[in-house]
């Protein structure tokens, strides 16, 4: 099955954020996209590889030791 091409407007959607966003990643060459005709389109594995990449996990927090109340 073919990955489904996503247009900037559906990227936005889907990051929760405007087309702006999308459009800004595109032009700065932060995410592979895809040129039809004079429409651009993102694969959503693409999208979803990028969400994955730029997802920060959180870090245990050490005990304080010495520390006076």
């Amino acid at each position: 099955m073919p990955d489904h091409l996503l247009d900037v407007d559906q990227v936005a959607v889907i990051l929760g954020t405007t087309p702006r966003f999308p459009r800004r990643l595109i032009e700065e060459r932060r995410i592979e996209y895809v040129k039809v005709g004079r429409h651009v389109r993102i694969r959503a594995s693409v999208l979803a590889a990028f969400i994955a990449a730029n997802t920060v996990s959180p870090t245990q927090r050490r005990a304080r030791l010495g520390v006076a109340a």
